[in-house]
């Protein structure tokens, strides 16, 4: 049976790593892959279209970029993969086989690329989290319908926090399952600024917009 999953990975000067992206997304049985490009200015665009996907151009913001991703997907079912994570073998026929059987949304389970203990233990404190909250994050691969992510308005287009918004509102259009394989994404942030320096920020980013916090100061507060 054809696969009906597109995968839109957004992308920013990623050169080194989204041909392995694109590579998992087509080996997971995905019927087309979407790079949706920021305006990169490293040979990204270039080794995706080697790669395989079909590339799109436009404004610099991930939510923006995914949004057009979605736009322009022929597929009944999105999948969003970051750039610098890889999909598991048979991960588009677990997608549709969980909506199918009623799920309006969800994602994978984590594992970090690097062979690090303490990478390890982020990876379990994260699948525990999603275990416990069921709002699976971007670096999870976040699926849905496309009639439904369109319907429902897309991510909400701020430099931050756009997966998270999304998760929440999903969790309150239906059941959301977080499937036993996992995808495997960089840790490099955990390791360049320290896991619980990491941590920590990311929950204080969280909380901060759950409170309302405007989400430029967060996402200059994240990169900073």
């Amino acid at each position: 049976m054809p696969s009906k999953v597109s995968v839109v990975i957004p992308s920013l000067d990623e050169q080194e790593r989204i041909a392995a992206a694109v590579d998992s997304a087509r080996g997971s049985g995905a019927a087309e892959v979407i790079v949706a490009d920021g305006g990169s200015s490293d040979e990204t665009v270039e080794r995706a279209r080697r790669a395989g996907a079909r590339v799109i151009t436009g404004e610099r913001m991930r939510a923006r970029q995914m949004n057009g991703g979605a736009e322009a997907a022929a597929g009944e079912i999105l999948l969003f993969l970051h750039a610098d994570t890889r999909l598991p073998g048979g991960a588009c026929r677990a997608v549709e086989q969980a909506l199918a059987a009623g799920a309006a949304f969800g994602g994978f389970r984590i594992s970090f690329a690097e062979p690090f203990l303490r990478l390890r233990l982020v990876a379990k404190m994260i699948n525990a989290r999603t275990a416990v909250t069921r709002c699976p994050w971007g670096d999870q691969a976040q699926f849905v319908r496309r009639d439904v992510f369109l319907a429902s308005g897309g991510f909400r287009e701020i430099p931050i926090m756009e997966d998270y918004e999304l998760a929440v509102r999903m969790k309150h259009r239906g059941p959301v399952v977080v499937l036993p394989d996992r995808v495997i994404t960089s840790g490099r942030r955990f390791l360049e600024k320290g896991v619980l320096a990491t941590a920590l920020m990311n929950w204080r980013i969280v909380i901060a917009y759950r409170r309302g916090a405007d989400p430029m100061k967060l996402a200059a507060m994240y990169r900073g």
